[in-house]
């Protein structure tokens, strides 16, 4: 028997079809909206112009989107910016006009409703730019799922590997689904946590990789999927500890951060949520699945 103390006992590995299930429904609808919807992409991955304005008093933004309505920006994004003061409107390029004279003309529009408006932020992106970033984006993950398949390999075993590498698409894949059906504004932002979210979930999953590995050595009568229950329910505390902790700071970020920080925020707190489900029901079924055993983690024994 491990010498871990064990204060749980949960057959996880009882519900890993029930779980396949699930994770099969949610891979269907995030597919299947990526496909019919896509993904409402931020000004960085289209081009536009992104345009702050201030209100000296709280405005509706339906007003606002009346008043772009019947002109050339009645495609534009409206939104509040943190308060009903502060609207955010992002204007798709318009050819042979730079930033400055869309603002411009924005602002114009807009004291049509007789209050004053001031502009506080006026950004930038070229088509071209958006493009590359879209392309080195896609790039940036399937790098990172790559080095990260070798890495597990070496470190453990192959079908280990390929455990992991199922947890981590299977948690990418969610996690743009939930922005593609909610049609929340997938920026560069949401990039860079679903890199952080490859990070926290292959840290999860390692953990309990490395108490499996630990425990085909001492658990010499038990079964793979024996060993793979004990190896969950030892890293239990500490994976619901660190999942705790980490969504307790991104809830302060989501609430406190303010708007340019919360869809970072948002993808992660979901990322985290799926990511410490996969490490337990994706990774590890995926692994037994594959037949791993206690042969495959012995040492190689050299001969004289």
């Amino acid at each position: 028997m491990a010498t871990t103390r064990q204060r749980f006992n949960f057959n996880f590995m009882g519900k890993r079809k029930q779980a396949a299930v699930f994770s099969g429904l949610l891979l269907g609808i995030s597919l299947f909206s990526l496909v019919t919807q896509q993904l409402n992409l931020g000004i960085d991955f289209t081009g536009g112009t992104l345009v702050e304005v201030g209100y000296q008093q709280t405005v509706e933004l339906e007003q606002v989107r009346e008043l772009l309505s019947a002109t050339e920006f009645g495609d534009a994004a409206v939104q509040y910016f943190g308060s009903a003061r502060d609207v955010l409107i992002r204007v798709a390029q318009v050819e042979g006009k730079n930033s400055a004279d869309l603002s411009g003309e924005l602002i114009d529009i807009l004291k049509q409703s007789g209050q004053t408006v001031e502009i506080r932020r006026v950004e930038f992106v070229g088509p071209q730019v958006g493009e590359d970033l879209q392309e080195d984006g896609g790039l940036a993950l399937i790098y990172a799922l790559i080095m990260i398949f070798i890495y597990v390999a070496f470190r453990f075993q192959r079908r280990f590997s390929v455990g992991a590498i199922a947890a981590l698409a299977h948690d990418i894949i969610i996690t743009i689904g939930f922005f593609s059906v909610l049609q929340l504004d997938f920026d560069l932002t949401v990039l860079a946590a679903l890199l952080a979210v490859i990070g926290y979930s292959l840290n999860d999953t390692i953990v309990v990789f490395d108490r499996i590995r630990e425990n085909f050595h001492r658990m010499r009568k038990g079964t793979p999927v024996e060993v793979v229950n004990t190896s969950l329910n030892q890293t239990l505390t500490r994976t619901l500890i660190t999942s705790l902790t980490t969504l307790l700071v991104l809830t302060a970020l989501f609430f406190l951060g303010g708007e340019l920080i919360r869809p970072f925020s948002t993808a992660l707190i979901f990322g985290v949520i799926i990511g410490t489900y996969s490490s337990i029901y994706v990774a590890s079924p995926v692994t037994l699945a594959l037949g791993i055993n206690r042969q495959d983690l012995m040492p190689v024994e050299k001969e004289e």
